[in-house]
């Protein structure tokens, strides 16, 4: 276990280090969401009702882009570019490999939610936020969700060129039926009933708990099960549906 634990930190920095080599990889899955902040930050600068709903918002749009965007594309790249399978037959364990990913997707998730927090406090002047522990918990619970669903949308994408469409195609719609740059409860009754299927706008929910109005991790228990739910579903189709090597035409 202990030499399993070591190598997943080795695969780990590995992977910080190549993504911050690729500066278009940084840009689009880490950089992205945080022009958006400021951007409508700055546009609504002093209007502290509509701030109260963009950084939770942005908050939850970073979580999805650094997890399932980037895991969707970078997946799909190392199977189809046949590196997925040279690692297979490397001395390298399997969890040591996907846990180096994952966790830099994650990583770049909670940085991203820490410069949230430090714009909410020190440039739109929220204040810090109001519940941590709810914070952290739908931090990773949205981590966990959102990167199990990036591997196992991987296995639908047929090849590379294709992965920046096919993950728009969920990506974009997510974003604008789920609350991110207004309230969701604003919105036609349809669209906020399909919202509430999917996990994005539960993840917000949850975080403008944790930030903005601090009800407290039991008051969003609800979204909790419903980001833990999708997790689970996650999780068993990017296991079962995996594929080491690149499809065939």
């Amino acid at each position: 276990m202990s030499d399993v634990l070591t190598l997943t930190w080795r695969q780990f920095r590995l992977e910080r280090r190549m993504f911050w080599r690729n500066p278009s990889a940084a840009f689009f899955s880490f950089a992205l969401p945080l022009l958006f902040l400021f951007l409508f930050g700055a546009l609504m600068n002093g209007n502290t009702h509509d701030l109260q709903i963009i950084v939770p918002g942005i908050a939850g749009l970073s979580v999805m882009a650094t997890t399932f965007n980037a895991l969707a594309m970078n997946m799909t790249f190392l199977r189809e570019q046949g590196v997925l399978k040279r690692m297979r037959g490397t001395p390298l364990p399997t969890p040591a490999l996907l846990g180096g990913i994952v966790g830099n997707a994650a990583a770049n998730a909670m940085i991203q939610i820490a410069i949230v927090v430090l714009a909410g406090r020190f440039l739109f002047g929220l204040g810090w936020p109001k519940d941590w522990l709810e914070l952290v918990v739908f931090t990773l619970a949205g981590v966990a969700c959102f990167a199990s669903l990036g591997i196992a949308y991987s296995h639908v994408i047929p090849n590379f060129e294709a992965a920046p469409a096919y993950t728009n195609i969920v990506f974009l719609p997510m974003i604008f039926i789920s609350g991110v740059f207004y309230d969701v409860k604003q919105v036609p009754h349809f669209l906020r009933a399909i919202a509430e299927v999917f996990p994005l706008v539960h993840v917000i929910d949850g975080l403008s708990g944790a930030l903005v109005t601090g009800v407290g991790l039991a008051h969003n228990l609800d979204d909790l099960a419903v980001v833990l739910a999708w997790a689970a579903f996650g999780i068993v189709f990017a296991v079962r549906g995996f594929s080491w090597s690149a499809r065939t035409a």
